[in-house]
């Protein structure tokens, strides 16, 4: 067993050395839970229409349905990922996979409008909070040279789960109907809080900063886990980790106000509109894709394709980006990501009409624009100390889905105006270009 001095620094289990299993462990867990996120928030996408037979719901009350999803997402990372600094990382990942297993669970027997729509922001809110702690005790339990691809690859988790989806549905809703989806999605996820609440640990950084109850008695059993000795007092935290503690204002509306101090207001207000502007153009592509291509005179298997090669290259992105993170600044691999998203979108508005040559390109553009989205989640992580972190990451999270929101909305009113998409992709790849710009001034390594 590893030997030590009792005043050695939280970088001694995490920084130094070779990786431990035990982290690897961790990066692990969320990127399930992160993958059974993105499978039953997304389920609704697969089970729209025949829901809305059977239930008798029309088109734009199905809206609904999704709206209150993004927008329980939306809230649930910004005010209740924030409990995460205060109650611990550990804790609020496993409250919320109840709370989306229960919700998901009992959308299976829902026989109303009212219900659906309620159950369904019930699991956004489990979603967006969850998403958000899970980036940070991914962050905490990884060396600095690998927390870009830590988060990377748990961030990957819920395009992963929203890819599986489809393939489940396929065999699922067939023989068990849409209401089989939900019923799997439910009973997973709950098994998946039984097994987080063995296996996960809570982040070290967190415990030796807030010192919550019995902190030395849990933080020696994890220091167990990584075969290192007990201490009798608790480990020192990083300078960098403890900036802005201040004893007694550990709370949630405290740490919300600490986003917009003086210290980390420029930091903050670069990342979240840089977030929003990446998130609109994003949405616009994952909303608008295949009805722009079936305009443009495709067939909807093309359009269809088109919308799973940019989800399939933003999973290469992904880990694209976290790997090259690992070799140079992380926002200026960002920026290199965006702007390269915004060439490729114009690439794609002015390339002649050969599907091959336009599926390749929005492959392309999955990889780049989805890979720097990606970094920002981890850029988020990186910015903010400890004590904040899981509310910075968050609140960039929430107000970047405004994004999600505007991007849409706009590009509809576009559509519906007889724009062309050619100009769609040229008016939304300038999005990117800000996006990209923003990160770099950051400087975030």
């Amino acid at each position: 067993m590893t030997t030590h001095s009792e005043s050695f620094s939280i970088n001694d289990v995490i920084d130094s050395g070779r990786v431990n299993p035990q982290q690897i462990l961790v990066i692990v867990l969320c990127l399930i839970f992160n993958m059974l996120d993105g499978f039953d928030i997304t389920a609704m996408a697969v089970t729209a229409n025949a829901v809305g037979i059977e239930m008798q719901i029309a088109e734009d009350k199905l809206g609904l349905v999704f709206s209150f999803s993004l927008a329980g997402m939306m809230l649930g990372a910004m005010f209740l990922a924030s409990f995460s600094d205060v109650f611990g990382r550990r804790r609020l990942v496993i409250i919320c996979l109840w709370v989306i297993g229960f919700s998901v669970l009992a959308t299976a027997y829902v026989s109303s409008l009212a219900e659906l729509i309620a159950l369904r922001f019930i699991s956004g809110l489990g979603a967006g909070a969850m998403l958000a702690s899970q980036a940070t005790l991914a962050s905490e339990y990884s060396p600095n040279k690998y927390r870009a691809l830590a988060v990377a690859a748990v961030t990957a988790g819920y395009p992963l789960g929203a890819m599986m989806t489809g393939l489940v549905a396929g065999h699922i809703v067939p023989d068990f109907g849409w209401r089989g989806m939900f019923l799997l999605g439910g009973v997973v996820t709950l098994a998946m809080a039984v097994l987080a609440h063995v296996l996960l640990p809570e982040s070290l950084q967190f415990l030796c900063e807030k010192r919550p109850k019995n902190s030395l008695l849990k933080v020696n059993k994890i220091l167990s886990r990584f075969s290192m000795a007990a201490v009798n007092q608790l480990p020192t935290i990083d300078k960098d980790a403890s900036t802005m503690a201040e004893p007694g204002q550990n709370s949630v509306v405290s740490n919300m106000v600490k986003l917009l101090a003086q210290q980390y207001r420029r930091q903050t207000l670069i990342l979240w509109s840089s977030f929003f502007m990446c998130v609109c153009s994003m949405y616009f592509l994952m909303s608008w894709t295949p009805k722009l291509m079936v305009n443009a005179g495709y067939s909807s298997q093309i359009g269809n394709y088109a919308f799973s090669l940019f989800n399939f290259g933003g999973v290469i992105g992904i880990f694209l980006l976290g790997t090259l993170a690992t070799r140079w600044m992380l926002t200026t691999v960002v920026c290199v990501f965006s702007v390269s998203a915004f060439v490729l979108m114009l690439l794609f508005a002015i390339s002649p009409a050969n599907s091959t040559l336009l599926l390749a390109i929005i492959f392309l553009i999955g990889v780049t624009l989805q890979g720097g989205f990606t970094g920002l989640y981890a850029t988020a992580a990186k910015l903010y100390p400890t004590n904040i972190r899981s509310t910075g990451v968050g609140w960039a999270i929430g107000l970047g889905r405004l994004g999600a929101v505007f991007g849409p909305a706009i590009a509809g009113y576009m559509i519906a105006s007889n724009v062309t998409m050619s100009m769609s992709f040229m008016v939304f790849a300038v999005p990117m270009l800000i996006s990209g710009l923003l990160a770099y001034r950051l400087h975030v390594r």
